[in-house]
């Protein structure tokens, strides 16, 4: 735990005092309107940097260029089928990425719009694995003041019109619209899932704004935090001697990024709801066969606010109604007419045109007096389709149904349950943010990553819709369990399959733990979220690895559904030839007794391995990494059936690695190639990384198997911890820290940052360490002083790779590179290791080089990494949610604290022979309902 004296000194970062006065700040005192002590903060009028991406050497350029080659052909041909390869570094983005995030809108796996900080609406992600960053300009909000006797008026868009075309009078687009505010005097706030923007005195001197963006993202609420939806709640506090009348107006494009809003076909229709809700549905007609999507916005109207709607106007000059008709109307009258909510669906818009929507709503602000105005916006969108075909419910639709008309009543709760949902929201956070031992640019840096489950691409789907039967919505793989025969489905079903058109001998893959039996409350649904939104790959698991522990901490259910996906995986195969574009080699999809890379990406579940550069069949840390997380989870959660169901891939698992151990020295070797998660820094025999990975998943098989009954496959783990354990020392403790590689490469004897990876994990589950503590603490001293302080004083994180001699190691670009995940991973491991100070140091150069105003600019779009240049690779990425392994660290769980404990340390006799995986199946009763057609340990 931290020490009452580590921080007392530091200065608190950031008070809301140095960006808005006291006075106003006393004023908007209720409510929550004002923003909390601890957040993320901005000036509007800040300038916002272009962000520079990595470029490799000539060196690795060359080393690379064959790979580049079949990538090429790869990203060519997948195209020709209307298809995106998974990586693709060849194709960009026409806007190009800025340091102007913000926190992004709704719950997780509906789809997501992300808001930058000076208020513009992007990053659309609502088709699965699509990323348009572009922002729709015409999304915003806008304000009208009016005063009694007086004759000021005040009208302007509440974001900075810092964009070329904009305020061009002549102009009968949203350039006619007025983009008069500075930006000077008004500040965003940002503690995810909230945000706080206040005008202090703009546009109207005497009008103090509070604007505050809400979305229902609440741990262990697996119902609301699942919705498409946000609120945005105006505090409006008049400080002038006459009344005013203040009219809010919401406009909104019918479009879902990108130039969608001109594929025509879209409709507008206005609609009053209960309780005062009322506003305009958007219906999208998408592209590409792609389900439809339904947007609403709305405004709450009470007895002192008048809501009026504008269903309809457009961006052209060719408009019926322009969008400087709709400026005008709203600077003359202060609202739309009352009759506009009779005018019913508007007619399909043309290709080329845009067609928008406007809600107003209007209220009087006493003198010295002050009113809240509340917004909402929705996005359902209830089918989610794959690019290979298979179409799944999204979670939401348990509770709104698959009708368009689910926007109404979306908004409707949003706007009458959103103070709920901010009491919970402050439940979770208080405790952490009144913590007076933790630094205070952690606090909101914790809660911001969080980002990344609403904004990384995730899916959220409904079990019911995974039990689809004959209606096409689902491809099959040819996936099959361990003993041979296919998953799920017997000869009679596969016959009946072929007699239905599936002549291509795919059979049903059966991947799913059977959930019809589920009771709703343990039911919450299959989760998807993307390795990067330059890394499209769902659930790349070893960046879950790193990434897991914020869903066990908030979403434990999710997190166990995860590892039971993978956990079927393991049992199966897939037979399909697949190229590897790293030596152009051909091998199979999915291995049996392998743990997938992924879940794949153009049919998630069926078609695992979107990943192609190398065969990760032969990758070293993907299997100990699964046996890591599962019992991690097991111990955290207590669930003892997770663990019984699971415990057959485990054992597989295991026993799949056995071949890699090639001296019987029970210790695994790598390749001599990438075969881990740095899939470009070559390893040669022992390795640091993926040796220390394999100890650790040896004492977690043996600690797991002591609790489901297999006491002799644990015993035989103990036996060849005991043996891998010294050879791994043998070969690779120098006296100081673990040599990077057993090879004779220049960077064999390289400081890893990540080094410690499996010690992480066991102190994190209460395992016993891996390696004594004075060898523990000592490596990671080598790493904190070398690879963290060496590294621009450690105001950047942990770079990769660091020669004992101080210099950085540039093997290649991954050695080179500051990983962002790596870094809070290795802050964790100093943490569970009691060098406090010493972790939150490593981790603050994260802070500093990321998010603080010295840095690059990469707030809410965290990247994998940064060069010591300040070079991003990969925007938008999984690995820095590994901030939440820190938290774990900090507060581990009573189960952790007092579960059993496993002696590793008693050697027990075996002969050669029984020290075998493979010649050591044994059965173990239980009452496990059967997981798949396992035959390691099921008592079927």
């Amino acid at each position: 735990m931290v020490g009452p004296t580590l921080f007392h000194r530091r200065k608190h970062s950031w008070p809301p005092e140095e960006f808005i006065s006291k006075a106003t700040l006393q004023l908007l005192d209720f409510d929550s309107a004002a923003p909390p002590s601890h957040a993320w903060r901005r000036r509007l009028n800040c300038h916002a940097n272009i962000l520079k991406e990595f470029t490799i050497t000539f060196r690795e350029a060359i080393k690379m260029v064959r790979l580049g080659i079949r990538l090429w052909s790869y990203v060519r041909e997948e195209a020709s089928h209307g298809r995106k390869a998974p990586i693709d570094p060849f194709t960009k983005d026409n806007c190009r990425p800025s340091a102007s995030q913000g926190v992004p809108l709704g719950g997780m796996g509906s789809g997501s719009i992300s808001r930058g900080f000076r208020g513009e609406f992007k990053q659309w992600q609502i088709t699965p694995g699509t990323c348009d960053p572009s922002p729709m300009m015409s999304n915003q909000f806008s304000i009208f003041i009016s005063r009694e006797n007086v004759h000021k008026k005040y009208a302007s868009v509440l974001a900075p019109g810092q964009h070329g075309s904009l305020g061009k009078s002549r102009d009968k687009g949203i350039s006619s619209w007025g983009w008069n505010l500075n930006g000077q005097h008004s500040t965003y706030h940002a503690l995810f899932p909230r945000a706080w923007t206040i005008y202090d005195g703009e546009p109207d001197p005497e009008l103090k704004i509070s604007c505050r963006q809400i979305s229902p993202f609440i741990p262990n609420n697996y119902r609301d935090s699942s919705l498409p939806a946000a609120v945005f709640v105006y505090t409006l506090v008049n400080t002038g001697k006459e009344r005013a009348k203040v009219s809010l107006v919401f406009t909104w494009a019918n479009s879902i990024g990108g130039t969608s809003h001109m594929s025509g076909g879209h409709v507008n229709e206005p609609f009053i709801g209960e309780d005062g809700v009322s506003g305009v549905l958007l219906h999208h007609k998408t592209g590409k066969g792609n389900p439809p999507v339904t947007f609403a916005i709305s405004a709450c109207e009470t007895q002192n606010v008048n809501v009026t709607v504008l269903p309809c106007f457009g961006l052209s000059e060719d408009s019926y109604f322009t969008a400087k008709d709709m400026w005008e109307t709203m600077e003359k009258d202060g609202n739309f007419d009352q009759e506009n909510f009779n005018s019913g669906p508007s007619m399909p818009s043309s290709p080329g045109d845009t067609i928008c929507a406007a809600v107003s709503a209007s209220a009087w602000v006493e003198a010295h007096g002050k009113c809240t105005v509340s917004f909402a916006l929705s996005w359902p969108s209830p089918k989610v389709k794959f690019s290979k075909g298979s179409t799944y419910d999204r979670r939401y639709t348990k509770f709104y149904g698959t009708s368009r008309r689910a926007a109404v009543d979306l908004v409707h709760d949003a706007l009458t349950h959103y103070k709920r949902w901010e009491d919970d929201i402050e439940a979770w956070q208080n405790p952490i943010l009144r913590d007076d031992m933790l630094p205070e640019w952690y606090k909101f840096t914790l809660f911001n990553e969080l980002y990344f489950l609403v904004a990384g691409g995730t899916v959220w789907i409904d079990s019911a819709s995974l039990h689809a039967n004959g209606n096409g919505q689902r491809q099959q793989s040819d996936l099959r369990n361990s003993d041979g025969k296919a998953s799920g489905i017997d000869s009679k079903e596969q016959q009946n399959n072929l007699n239905n058109g599936d002549r291509n001998g795919i059979e049903s893959n059966g991947l799913f733990v059977d959930t019809s039996q589920a009771d709703d409350e343990d039911d919450v649904g299959r989760f998807l979220y993307l390795e990067g939104v330059e890394y499209v790959m769902w659930n790349t698991y070893d960046v879950h690895f790193y990434a897991s522990y914020a869903l066990l901490m908030l979403f434990p259910k999710i997190e166990l559904n995860i590892q039971r996906d993978f956990a079927k995986a393991v049992l199966s195969e897939d037979t399909r030839k697949v190229k590897f574009l790293a030596e152009g080699n051909w091998g199979i999809r999915k291995v049996r007794g392998a743990v997938p890379h992924d879940l794949g990406m153009h049919d998630p579940w069926n078609e695992m391995n979107a990943y192609n550069i190398h065969d990760t069949s032969k990758w070293k840390d993907l299997n100990p990494k699964f046996v890591l997380q599962v019992y991690r989870d097991f111990a955290a959660t207590g669930d003892h059936q997770f663990g019984i169901d699971v415990w057959p891939a485990v054992r597989a698992a295991m026993e799949y690695m056995e071949q890699f151990d090639r001296d019987n020295d029970d210790l695994i070797e790598n390749d001599g190639f990438p075969d881990q998660t740095y899939d470009t820094w070559t390893v040669h025999g022992v390795s640091a990384y993926c040796g220390c990975l394999w100890l650790a998943a040896l004492q977690a098989a043996a600690a797991m198997a002591l609790q489901v009954g297999d006491k002799f496959f644990a015993e035989l783990c103990k036996n060849k911890f005991l043996n891998a354990k010294a050879a791994l020392e043998a070969k690779l403790w120098n006296g100081t820290y673990l040599n990077y590689d057993s090879g004779a490469s220049s960077n064999s004897k390289s400081i890893q940052t990540d080094q410690l990876a499996g010690q992480w994990y066991t102190a994190s589950s209460g395992l016993p360490p891996v390696f004594e503590e004075f060898k523990i603490r000592s490596t990671l001293q080598k790493i904190f002083d070398f690879n963290v302080m060496k590294t621009r004083g450690g105001r950047m994180g942990a770079v990769n790779g660091m020669h004992p001699d101080g210099k950085v190691d540039e093997t290649c670009m991954q050695s080179r590179e500051i990983w962002t995940g790596v870094t809070y991973a290795a802050a964790a491991t100093m943490i569970l290791s009691g060098m406090e100070e010493q972790g939150f140091t490593t981790a603050e150069g994260i802070f500093t080089a990321g998010w603080s105003e010295e840095g690059f600019g990469y707030w809410f779009q965290t990247p994998e990494g940064w060069t010591m240049d300040g070079h991003y690779r990969s925007l938008i990425y999984m690995r820095p949610l590994a901030i939440w392994g820190m938290q774990w660290a900090l507060t581990l769980p009573k189960a952790i604290l007092d579960g059993p404990k496993i002696n590793m340390v008693d050697r027990v006799h075996m002969s050669p022979r029984s020290r075998r995986f493979s010649h050591n199946v044994k059965v173990v009763k239980h009452k496990a309902k059967c997981f798949g057609n396992c035959k390691l340990s099921c008592s079927c």
